[in-house]
Order: structure tokens, then C-alpha cells, then sequence
């Protein structure tokens, strides 16, 4: 298997998911889930068979945590609309997924069979997947959140209210386990649980704000527009801690965690 081949997966896996949206618009609930699920099976396909062309877990540079992030916004897609039976949820899971796919189609990186010490150890790979549907999880959370602002704006029902909190919930957990395998990880690797260099700051930074929306949502005088705006701002955070460490210039050369390093 080789990277010139992931076009041909990917456009089977976004028909088949824009057919499952298509399908939930329409009330045909069983296409809706064996579509999405099939496309789901050919997209992980691919990842499964580059997993073994390479010889390690696809994970190391950004555009293999992409594949993964590409993935997963459908499972969370398929998951929520299973659980409240959002009909949107499809449409926009598949075109975020097809965001981080066509970048990957125009900009590829390099994808080498080569890993450096550190990431051989086999508490990298559930960090990173772990993190990976987290991310997912949390994305699918940041659209409710502009669909609650800017969409419902003043008719926001308790129930879409709820089903925000529960992804951040379910988010937020995932996030809490990852960096816990994380500082398992870097123990074994590097001697130490946690060195605050650019990537674990952000990251800390990153829960912390996830944690204020929680928290702040237990308020009974708390302000719904205001939570809502926290969430997106705790989601901007989340994307400077997926990639926007690798264009710090305090991370090139001193992190161990930006993508982009030499092995």
C-alpha cells in the first residue's frame, strides 16, 4: 500500500458518508447508519493497510494524525446522530472530514517507515489515537456550539444544550486518559511524567480551558452565550495544541512533540 493510492479510498469513504448524510435528511435511518459505517470500514482500511506497509502505527507526522482526525468525525458524526438522532450531525461530520482530507490530497507529507527512539514505544500509539477521538469528540462539540450561536441563537433548547455538554464530557475524559498515557509514555521515553515544553503547555492549557466550560456551566446564573463562546475558544486552543505548536518559534529544536522533526 502507498500514499498515491489514499485518493481512491477517500473518494469511496465521502461518497458513502454523503450518502449517509443524505440518507438521515431523509429519515432512512438504516442507510443513513450502513452507509456511514461502510464508509467508515473503507477509510480505516486504508489506514490498516499503510499501518502495515510502513511497519509502525500511521501516527507520527500531521498528516497521519489527519487521516486518524478525518476518521473519527464521522464515528463522532455517527455516534451523536445514534444518540439524538440530529440529522445535521452527518453533513457536517463529512465535511470536516473532507476539509482535513483534501488537505492531506494537496499537501502530503512525508510518510517514512522510520521512527525515532522515542516513538517506539508502545505507549505512543494509544496516546495519539486516544487524543485523535478526543479531538474528533470535541470538534463535534465546537459545532454544535455555532450552531447553538448562530443558528437557534435565542430558541437554544435544554436538550441541545445537553447534548454539547455530553460530547465535552465524553471529550474532555478521552483528553484526561490521553494525557495520562502521554505522561506514561514520556516517563519511559525521556525520565520524566512532564517537562512543560511548548506542546504538554498547551495541552495543559488546552484541558484547563475545557475544564472552565464545565465548571462554568454549573452556575445556575451562568450566561448560555457566554459558555458557548468559551467552548469555541477552548477548541481554537485545541487546534493551536494539535498543530499550531509546529509554527512557534520556541518549539523548533526544543520540542520533542512537533510532527515535523527529524527522526
Amino acid at each position: 500500500m502507498t500514499w498515491e493510492q489514499f485518493i481512491y479510498f477517500a473518494i469511496a469513504a465521502v461518497l458513502l458518508w454523503a450518502i449517509g448524510a443524505w440518507a438521515a435528511w431523509r429519515d432512512r435511518k438504516t442507510m443513513a447508519y450502513a452507509s456511514t459505517i461502510i464508509g467508515l470500514i473503507v477509510f480505516f482500511s486504508f489506514i490498516l493497510m499503510i499501518w502495515i506497509s510502513l511497519e509502525r502505527p500511521p501516527l507520527r507526522t500531521m498528516g497521519e494524525t489527519r487521516l486518524w482526525y478525518s476518521f473519527f468525525l464521522p464515528l463522532a458524526g455517527i455516534i451523536v446522530y445514534f444518540r439524538w438522532k440530529y440529522k445535521w450531525i452527518l453533513s457536517f461530520s463529512t465535511v470536516l472530514a473532507l476539509v482535513f482530507i483534501c488537505v492531506n490530497l494537496f499537501k502530503p507529507e512525508i510518510h517514512s517507515k522510520t521512527l525515532m527512539p522515542a516513538l517506539q514505544s508502545p505507549w505512543f500509539a494509544p496516546h495519539v489515537i486516544v487524543y485523535m477521538f478526543a479531538y474528533a469528540v470535541l470538534g463535534a462539540s465546537a459545532v454544535m456550539a455555532l450552531y447553538l450561536l448562530f443558528f437557534r441563537k435565542d430558541n437554544i433548547a435544554d436538550e441541545e444544550f445537553d447534548i454539547t455538554d455530553n460530547l465535552v464530557y465524553v471529550g474532555l475524559a478521552f483528553m484526561t486518559i490521553g494525557m495520562l498515557l502521554g505522561a506514561l509514555w514520556a516517563k519511559e521515553a525521556w525520565g520524566h511524567y512532564w517537562s512543560w515544553d511548548p506542546k504538554e503547555t498547551w495541552a495543559a492549557i488546552t484541558w484547563f480551558a475545557y475544564l472552565v466550560y464545565v465548571h462554568y456551566r454549573q452556575i445556575p446564573t451562568h450566561k448560555p452565550k457566554l459558555a458557548l463562546w468559551v467552548l469555541l475558544i477552548s477548541f481554537v486552543l485545541l487546534q493551536m495544541c494539535w498543530w499550531g505548536i509546529n509554527y512557534l518559534p520556541s518549539a523548533q529544536g526544543s520540542s520533542v512533540h512537533v510532527y515535523s522533526m527529524p527522526s
